[in-house]
């Protein structure tokens, strides 16, 4: 065959390279693309097997993703429904002149009538919510907390002005159910706000918690299913008003810590105060 035939042949397969090793480039990257969408798609289908962020995992290895960090079934009514309820109740036996609304069943009957709403549109699991659930769930929370921090606020003036606290055993009965109420509100406030309430931490909405948990800071003494329930709230709320300060919760945002700070603030005012005036008379 001709030199010259050999040389155009050489050019003219060094042209049809040319042209395809961009396309096999081209080629190689949508496979890897569409990869990477199979693999978003797997990790949304079975989020229990994920890989957690900033982790690596071994040949074979692979690791679960907590329960608070993907969508779960939500957890249950009664620990919140029992925990207002117990709120409600408290604020019957307590003096007139301490209630906000006269007569004084009448405000915390309506809170009892808004509890009986919301278990009745929403009894089992917290796990749909519509606008609705959500407006009543936090009146029945601004309601609670208007009746509590009058009563702190009338309990509080009359103990400085020498009116309340005559005698020592239902000062002491009265400034225990105001604080006791005290802490079921501020776990209420808490347990709503929390990476935007409890239907949006079970439908894994938000992925920076308000609220850092021990089970959080290290998942290994955890079980895969541990998510944050109204109790763990609660137990925020009643550690937070007895230490005047976290203790094995940490605030993260914002709002978390500047509600804890009021909180801290009207119990230790509320314990001194009656604590105080307790003592006093019983010298």
């Amino acid at each position: 065959m001709p030199e010259g035939a050999d040389a155009g042949q050489d050019d003219q397969m060094d042209s049809h390279d040319g042209r395809r090793d961009p396309d096999s480039a081209l080629i190689m990257e949508g496979i890897r693309a569409l990869h990477d969408r199979l693999d978003r798609l797997e990790r949304r289908i079975v989020p229990s097997e994920r890989i957690l962020p900033g982790e690596r995992a071994g040949p074979g290895e692979r690791r679960s993703v907590p329960a608070w960090k993907r969508p779960t079934e939500g957890e249950t009514r009664w620990q919140v429904a029992l925990a207002v309820a117990a709120a409600v109740a408290l604020q019957y036996p307590l003096p007139g002149r301490l209630v906000l609304v006269h007569p004084f069943w009448l405000l915390p009957t309506l809170q009892a009538l808004l509890l009986i709403a919301l278990v009745a549109a929403n009894p089992r699991r917290l796990n749909t919510e519509s606008r609705a659930i959500r407006f009543l769930g936090l009146t029945l929370a601004v309601l609670l907390s208007l009746a509590n921090a009058y009563s702190v606020a009338r309990l509080v003036v009359g103990l400085v002005q020498g009116t309340e606290g005559n005698n020592a055993g239902p000062l002491l009965i009265t400034g225990g159910t105001i604080w006791l109420i005290n802490v079921i509100v501020f776990a209420l406030w808490y347990w709503e706000f929390d990476r935007g309430g409890p239907v949006a931490r079970a439908q894994a909405i938000r992925m920076y918690p308000d609220f850092q948990f021990a089970q959080m800071a290290v998942p290994q003494l955890a079980p895969p299913g541990w998510e944050p329930a109204f109790s763990d709230y609660l137990y925020l709320s009643f550690t937070n008003a007895t230490a005047f300060s976290p203790t094995d919760t940490l605030p993260l945002s914002r709002w978390a810590k500047m509600g804890m700070t009021a909180q801290a603030s009207v119990s230790i005012v509320t314990v001194a105060l009656v604590v105080a005036r307790a003592v006093n008379i019983l010298r």
